[in-house]
C-alpha cells in the first residue's frame, strides 16, 4: 500500500489546517497509508548541530524518505512560508550524508502536492512558494489545480473550518490526482 505523509504548516492546536487535512483523509480513505508528521519539537537549522544528525531530524528523515508521496497543507504568514514549517524544510534540503556535493536530501524525487487554507487569497502566495522550493529541492511537484481555500470571518471566529460544496468538489479532484500521481 502507498504510504503518503501529510504535513500540516500551522503548529497551533485548532489548525485550520490540520481540519483541512483531516477531510482529505477522509477522501483518501483505505486507498493509501495515512500519517502525519510530528515536527513540533524539532530545534532550529544551524550547522553546528548538522552532523550528526539530532535523533528527531533521523526520525523524520526516515519517515519522508519511507513515503511515497508529500501532502502540505499550510496556511500563509505575511505572504509566506510559516516559520515551522520552513524550518522543517529547512532541515530536510538538508544532504543525508556529511560533503555530499550531490546534495541527495529526504526530499529528492519525492511527489508533492500544496493544498492551505487561509485569509482572502486562500493560501496562493503560500503554495507558490512551496511550489519553488519544491522545483529547487528537486521534488517531483505534481503540476495540477490544487486547493486553496478562503477562510470566512465566521470560521476564523469560531475556530471551525467550514468548506463548500466547490472546496470539496476541487479537494476530492486534488486528492484523486495525487493518488494517480503517486501510482494508486
Amino acid at each position: 500500500m502507498k504510504k503518503i505523509i501529510f504535513i500540516i504548516g500551522s503548529l497551533r492546536r485548532k489548525s485550520f489546517n490540520k481540519a483541512l487535512s483531516e477531510i482529505a483523509k477522509e477522501i483518501i480513505g483505505e486507498r493509501a497509508e495515512v500519517s502525519f508528521l510530528d515536527y513540533s519539537d524539532l530545534p532550529f537549522f544551524s550547522q553546528d548541530i548538522e552532523f550528526p544528525a539530532p535523533e528527531i531530524v533521523s526520525r523524520i528523515r526516515k519517515e519522508i524518505l519511507d513515503s511515497d508521496g508529500i501532502w502540505i497543507f499550510s496556511p500563509e504568514y505575511n505572504f509566506n512560508i510559516p516559520g515551522g514549517l520552513k524550518n522543517l524544510l529547512d532541515w530536510l534540503s538538508r544532504p543525508l550524508e556529511k560533503g555530499d556535493t550531490e546534495r541527495i536530501t529526504a526530499l529528492t524525487g519525492k511527489k508533492v502536492t500544496f493544498s492551505g487554507a487561509g485569509g482572502r487569497m486562500a493560501t496562493a502566495n503560500v503554495r507558490k512558494r512551496l511550489s519553488e522550493f519544491a522545483v529547487f529541492m528537486k521534488m517531483e511537484h505534481m503540476d495540477a489545480e490544487e486547493t486553496g481555500i478562503s477562510i470566512s470571518a465566521e470560521d476564523f471566529s469560531s475556530d471551525t473550518l467550514h468548506i463548500s460544496d466547490t472546496d470539496m468538489e476541487r479537494l476530492e479532484k486534488q486528492a484523486e490526482l495525487f493518488l494517480k500521481f503517486i501510482g494508486v
